[in-house]
């Protein structure tokens, strides 16, 4: 439908990019609705060129050069100055209802039955479920609670800094009110709880229509060889699932990277795809549903210090699991079958 929206934001390069391949992906799954994408002024223009290419609508917002409402709280919160370019979003008054998406999901499957939920649905938090999480939620623009959010991110904050605080602490009742508000956490499937609970990734992770690359590390810190379809980063700080991460890489590497040289021509630019030498692999098989320890670098190639009990824990309670090691899917998974026998 014309008046409905899926909507994202990004304020630089780099998610935008993650933008482009939330884009592509619900092209690909052949979304009826439009595509909105709120940008920084910091998005340069090939980037914004070629989010024109897969967006209906590419709005710049800047709430420290606004002279609207939201550059008025910003200067009583400028803690708040990201969370209140995201709530930008509500001012989309063409619209009808839209569904946020943040830049840093990846459609697997088509979602438009997503427009048969009301403001404000959203699937609950892993680390809090009694608070839902901002990165997936469904909104009905409305310049009258547009300025309710900004009058109330002015006088009360956020209680986590970010725009989740004070979407939960607006929207205070959804926990309780109404359960046709609690989008099934398939629709954002955070890669890190995939961790927490592994027999449910086992049992209900095949329907998962949404996926959620939470944490500092997003799939764009990584690089990618196409042709060996492998991918390189950082074993210690990845939290996502190599199979999603493998299918986000494969959608840039193949859709969006040929746009974005088109767009560059001969400036150079860093597209994250290159050719690895072996030394550099951290394989991620495609085939494979579940990561496989021998595909790491071994103990033997990788010396690392042995944590005791106390420390994997307190590790984990930080979110710094050693997922690709130690703490891989496999060698957790295994732990638990010997449980569940």
């Amino acid at each position: 439908m014309a008046d409905q929206a899926f909507v994202t934001l990004a304020t630089n390069d780099n998610y935008a990019r993650g933008a482009m391949v939330l884009g592509k992906s619900l092209r690909n799954h052949n979304t009826s609705k439009k595509l909105v994408a709120l940008i920084g002024p910091q998005v340069s223009e090939p980037c914004q060129s070629v989010l024109k290419m897969i967006f209906d609508e590419v709005r710049v917002v800047d709430v420290m050069d606004s002279g609207d409402t939201a550059h008025l709280a910003m200067m009583k919160r400028p803690d708040l100055g990201c969370t209140f370019t995201k709530l930008h979003c509500w001012t989309l008054t063409h619209y009808s209802k839209c569904v946020f998406m943040d830049a840093d999901t990846l459609v697997l499957s088509n979602i438009d039955e997503l427009f048969d939920r009301e403001e404000l649905s959203a699937a609950p938090d892993p680390g809090w479920p009694d608070c839902f999480n901002s990165g997936v939620f469904v909104f009905s623009p409305s310049v009258e609670t547009y300025g309710k959010l900004l009058q109330y991110s002015t006088e009360h904050g956020s209680f986590d800094g970010g725009d989740q605080g004070v979407l939960n602490g607006f929207f205070n009742n959804w926990a309780t009110a109404d359960i046709s508000k609690h989008l099934p956490f398939i629709y954002n499937l955070s890669s890190i709880a995939i961790y927490t609970y592994l027999p449910a990734f086992k049992q209900y992770g095949g329907n998962a229509k949404v996926v959620h690359f939470l944490g500092k590390t997003k799939p764009w810190s990584y690089t990618y060889d196409p042709k060996a379809k492998q991918i390189a980063g950082s074993t210690h700080e990845a939290t996502t699932h190599p199979t999603f991460l493998l299918d986000w890489w494969t959608l840039y590497s193949s859709d969006i990277v040929p746009m974005l040289h088109e767009q560059y021509g001969d400036q150079p630019f860093h597209s994250g795809c290159v050719e690895f030498q072996h030394s550099e692999m951290v394989t991620f098989e495609s085939e494979q549903v579940f990561a496989q320890v021998e595909n790491f670098p071994s103990q033997e190639q990788v010396p690392e210090p042995q944590l005791s009990s106390d420390e994997r824990k307190e590790k984990w309670e930080q979110g710094q699991a050693d997922y690709m090691g130690v703490d891989s899917f496999d060698n957790i998974k295994k732990k638990l079958d010997t449980f569940l026998k």
